[in-house]
């Protein structure tokens, strides 16, 4: 029974069995521990255990709160829960293990959240694939001959096969969006500015980078947005937050929104059958609910932007890597990591202080460009990718060329990167399969600040066109 309960429910439910004492918090625990030891030796998402901590934060009075007593993932890059390790998939980090704790651990845990452990990722979360050399790749519970995309692929084949309902995921070029989108999940990006990276860190990639989760319903991903969601003192892109908590207005239909679609690449040309329709899919859909929906295709330099887009991130990449380096007591080497990311911190260092100025400005100007043109509309609908998931290996980290390797890389995040340049929230939900049964997700993307908006459509949707209980095979076997 309690399989059954745990298999059924999404995160939000079973917090509500918990409270009512259907259930404990530790047999949840139990019982995720369970899944993950069944699966994890076919689907490689988790890398650390941490098995003993969760016991004990089960057996703990629990605070109040639509996610309390819930087993929760966490993303092994960047964020720091003191005690746990961050090896963000790196031969250079792999023993390393955080000291402190960010607000956004304090705010998971003060939820009640119970962590289990980390989630694999690509090295450096620098890829839409999950292949890290030093923990080997994570596979697709829905086709193992495909990616699981990344960065937050772990996360995301975690949620898909059940081991949990919900887990930690990260942004900073479509990694919550594109595993999400592989997975048959609801994926987020908030807006830039929506929540911190407090006390410890700033900013990631001029307000690129953003984290959130990974879910199986929208009620999910918006309890948990709920929870993380607020400022440090100074932030640079600090967001007001709502009036009233996001889970509160959920089932508030939206009103009835003007929504532009694009089944074409950014430089015009035509994306791959299947993906285009699943665009229209959604966009009927939405029609049906009564709201209007007309064609926009977003253009814009797609040469400039992947350029401008590889020099900044290698810039700053090449920056972290810079203060590990004082942190560790020793400068990262071509043996600590993969050849992709050698390539980067090495572009990195070559571009003028001069040059990445220049590039901040041309992104910022290209950014507000979209923003501009895409004011007209209340949200914009998208693919994710322009193609269905790529196969296992297609991101191939051991590229030496980083030229090469950033060309397949960003010709696949056309759709995703730019908006995590503007700040624009965007939702990713799951409403078309592929011929051979593998999800292929689309986007809806909102104005700045603006995740209400996106929330309460995909809610909308996911009444009308229900996916909460079809799953990859695994789920059940």
């Amino acid at each position: 029974m309690l399989t059954q309960l745990y298999k059924d429910s999404d995160a939000v439910g079973l917090s509500e069995r918990v409270r009512k004492k259907d259930v404990t918090a530790l047999e949840l625990v139990e019982q995720a521990i369970h899944e993950i030891e069944r699966l994890n030796p076919r689907l490689n998402a988790v890398t650390a255990r941490l098995y003993d901590q969760a016991r004990k934060s089960a057996a703990r009075p629990l605070p109040d709160g639509p996610l309390s007593g819930v087993p929760f993932l966490l993303k092994d890059l960047s964020v720091e829960w003191k005690g746990f390790p961050v090896t963000n998939g790196c031969r250079y980090f792999k023993d390393y293990v955080a000291t402190t704790d960010w607000d956004v651990a304090k705010r998971v845990r003060n939820a009640g959240l119970i962590p289990l452990g980390k989630t694999n990722v690509p090295e450096n979360g620098w890829c839409i694939a999950t292949e890290p050399k030093l923990f080997g790749p994570t596979i697709n519970p829905w086709n193992a001959n495909v990616s699981a995309g990344g960065s937050s692929g772990g996360s995301a084949v975690a949620v898909a096969c059940g081991m949990v309902p919900l887990a930690e995921a990260s942004d900073g070029g479509g990694s919550i969006r594109v595993p999400a989108a592989n997975n048959g999940l609801v994926g987020l990006k908030p807006s830039r500015g929506r929540l911190t990276f407090g006390p410890d860190v700033v900013d990631y990639w001029y307000g690129a980078v953003v984290f959130l989760c990974v879910s199986r319903t929208v009620r999910d991903t918006t309890a948990y947005l709920d929870t993380v969601a607020g400022a440090h003192p100074g932030d640079p892109y600090a967001l007001p937050l709502p009036e009233k908590p996001y889970l509160s207005t959920l089932s508030e239909a939206p009103r009835r929104l003007r929504i532009g679609l694009t089944t074409r690449s950014p430089n015009g040309s035509p994306i791959h059958p299947e993906v285009a329709n699943a665009v229209k899919t959604a966009a009927k859909i939405c029609a049906d609910l009564g709201h209007d929906v007309e064609e926009h295709d977003l253009i814009y330099n797609v040469e400039t932007f992947k350029q401008t887009f590889a020099r900044i991130t290698g810039v700053q990449s090449a920056a972290f890597f810079n203060g590990c380096a004082e942190r560790f007591g020793r400068p990262v080497t071509p043996e600590d990591v993969e050849p992709a990311t050698w390539g980067i911190i090495e572009l990195g260092k070559t571009v003028s202080g001069i040059q990445h100025s220049d590039d901040i400005e041309a992104m910022r100007k290209m950014s507000r460009k979209i923003v501009e043109e895409l004011t007209p509309f209340d949200v914009y609908l998208a693919p994710v990718l322009p193609v269905p998931p790529r196969p296992a290996g297609w991101y191939d980290m051991s590229e030496p060329d980083i030229h090469v390797y950033n060309e397949r890389l960003i010709s696949d995040i056309l759709f995703t990167a730019p908006f995590n340049c503007t700040g624009q929230p965007a939702i990713t939900i799951p409403v078309y399969y592929s011929a051979d049964d593998v999800p292929i997700g689309v986007q809806f993307v909102g104005g700045i600040g603006d995740e209400a908006t996106l929330l309460r459509l995909a809610a909308q949707v996911e009444t009308a066109y229900p996916w909460k209980d079809r799953h990859p095979s695994v789920f059940e076997n």
